[in-house]
């Protein structure tokens, strides 16, 4: 049962930032699930679930992106105590995500960091991960992400490799509760 107590007046964003297959998803996953035991209202946003609403149509993925920080900024101005999204990888895309934020919304960045090997396992292991899947594709986004790693705003830094996904959602969350 939900209890609105541990909800607070100020929204919350928990912005997941990382490269392809680095765990994104699953830390989000696993961290909204740890929130709403605690007894927040959770909303969960991803940008590859707003890109798969148009798939394979799709006109860019930079509609995408503005669509997705447009979903993101509606969730917190619904009242929802905690909005834990995921999909950003560069400066911009944090940017464009937090330019729909409201006003006076508490944002907490996580910043992900991964192995390239360790990445393309996990992408290989995902039937649904299509183009993520190759490695020289993949090797090309980790990176441009390397290249923007110094770029982006975090409060929290984490290497996934070695560490079980609900280890790092308690690391998150016990940065996030008093």
């Amino acid at each position: 049962m939900y209890d609105t107590t541990q909800d607070r007046a100020i929204p919350r964003l928990v912005m997941i930032s990382g490269p392809i297959a680095s765990g994104k998803s699953t830390l989000a996953g696993e961290l909204a699930r740890l929130l709403r035991l605690e007894g927040f209202s959770v909303a969960l946003t991803d940008l590859d679930t707003v890109a798969e609403m148009a798939l394979p149509t799709l006109p860019s993925w930079d509609w995408a992106h503005g669509i997705h920080a447009q979903l993101v900024g509606a969730w917190l101005r619904t009242g929802v105590g905690v909005v834990v999204d995921e999909g950003t990888s560069s400066p911009t895309e944090v940017q464009q995500v937090l330019d729909q934020v409201p006003e006076g919304t508490d944002v907490f960045q996580v910043v992900l960091t991964a192995d390239l090997d360790a990445s393309l396992a996990r992408a290989r292991a995902d039937s649904g991960r299509g183009i993520s899947q190759d490695p020289v594709f993949l090797r090309g986004d980790h990176e441009a992400y390397a290249g923007h790693l110094q770029h982006l705003p975090s409060d929290l830094r984490l290497h996934v490799e070695g560490q079980e996904p609900a280890a790092l959602a308690r690391e998150v969350l016990a940065r996030l509760l008093p």
